[in-house]
């Protein structure tokens, strides 16, 4: 007979805050991971469709971006180095600007703004505005930017905006595509606010979008969209912001997920997955005659974290240097649209989207949506939920995942599936 030893979680429950939240969905204590599975303390194992969040696009304990960490560290490098020149820094942008920016022919400057997303996010709205000369922001429908006042200002989440705890100003929302099914024309109505002086609608400094809304519920934006987004910011002086926080390193099958557009903003904002290990590591990128920062104007204490340097750089050089990663992340993003198209023409009341290695399968009934969940972690899968009622299993598989692994997962989720929308076949 076996026994399952409950897992103590008292003192998270006593002295950690109520504002921790995937642990009540995941209730257990994890205690190590390696590729694309993680282990519990008592041994159980479950395959992560997370993947942090999508800080982890190179799975768990990556091996070899793990050996230029450990060889780093055995070497006495530098740890921390605030914005000091370092020879892991230097590796880490030479490696970047001659795998990333110089075979897309894109010209940016590289700042290091602080260890987050947010921070980035903030930094380029501090830019846009101090380039610009002005204060206000456009945003989209179920956008997510970060938790910060900046970022949040710019996200469209009602639950999060309201810890902000005080009102978030300068920033106007537009509808994301096809927020509205298609019923009004792309842009038709901010261009009519843009060239309307009874309007309301200050001139703004900047537009910022995400490709693809992971947290507002796998938006995925059309490329033709995009360029239009990018002609509309070109024609009437407003700058581009593109959030590639979770989208950007390959997530979507082009290191940046703005490629497929073929646009080039004027500013990109990285972070997750862009140290490749999940150690804290940040990116503002833009064009070089927006570079009008003074000297430490913009800074932050851990904005010179060089474990991070090493693994990024070491992440770059194994997985960028050619395109097989990519043709990999849109060959398994083929393998799971085709899973989840079999189920959405399967029962009623389901649909999907995605791209490359992001992937949702939509409820319309939200609830629906937490059950799968809830049995996919039960039988051993890491899923989360996303958009405005957690009506999306968004699945972020580790983009180095085996075949094996990604067929063993989607078997999961399609037993999920099946018992949970069982009497609505259609």
């Amino acid at each position: 007979m076996t026994t399952t030893t409950l897992p103590d979680t008292s003192i998270f429950e006593t002295l950690e805050s109520e504002v921790r939240s995937y642990c009540r969905n995941w209730p257990t204590v994890f205690d190590k991971a390696r590729g694309s599975w993680i282990v519990d303390e008592n041994g159980r194992e479950y395959l992560d469709f997370f993947a942090g969040a999508g800080a982890l696009n190179y799975g768990h304990n990556n091996p070899i971006l793990k050996r230029a960490l450990l060889s780093y560290l055995e070497g006495d490098g530098i740890t921390h180095s605030l914005d000091m020149s370092t020879t892991a820094k230097r590796r880490l942008l030479e490696t970047f600007e001659d795998t990333i920016l110089r075979p897309r022919g894109l010209p940016y400057k590289v700042q290091f703004p602080g260890p987050t997303g947010t921070n980035a996010v903030e930094s380029a709205l501090k830019l846009a505005r101090k380039v610009t000369g002005r204060s206000a922001i456009v945003s989209f429908t179920n956008a997510f930017h970060g938790m910060t006042l900046g970022s949040l200002s710019v996200t469209g989440n009602a639950m999060k905006r309201a810890g902000a705890g005080i009102p978030l100003v300068h920033a106007t929302p537009m509808p994301f595509d096809n927020y509205l099914d298609g019923s009004t024309e792309d842009f038709g109505w901010f261009s009519r606010l843009l060239d309307d002086a009874g309007s309301g609608l200050n001139r703004p400094a900047a537009v910022i979008v995400e490709t693809v809304q992971g947290e507002g519920g796998v938006n995925v934006a059309r490329p033709e969209w995009l360029r239009a987004l990018a002609d509309l910011c070109k024609e009437r002086d407003i700058l581009l912001i593109v959030d590639d926080v979770q989208m950007g390193c390959g997530r979507t099958g082009p290191f940046f997920s703005f490629e497929i557009a073929g646009i080039e903003p004027d500013i990109v904002t990285v972070s997750k997955s862009i140290s490749g290990y999940g150690l804290p590591l940040a990116l503002t990128l833009f064009k070089p005659e927006l570079d009008v920062w003074s000297p430490g104007e913009h800074n932050g204490t851990f904005r010179g974290h060089n474990p991070a340097f090493v693994t990024a750089q070491a992440a770059l050089e194994q997985y960028w240097s050619d395109d097989r990663l990519e043709r990999a992340v849109l060959a398994k993003g083929e393998m799971l649209h085709r899973a989840f198209d079999e189920l959405s023409s399967r029962f009623r009341g389901l649909s999907t989207r995605g791209r490359g290695l992001v992937r949702g399968l939509v409820f319309d009934d939200a609830s629906q949506a937490g059950k799968v969940a809830q049995y996919a972690f039960e039988h051993g899968l890491l899923i989360e939920t996303a958009g405005p009622q957690d009506e999306v299993v968004k699945l972020l598989p580790p983009l180095t995942i085996a075949e094996d692994e990604l067929q063993h997962g989607l078997g999961i989720l399609v037993d999920a599936t099946i018992t949970v929308c069982a009497g609505q076949e259609a």
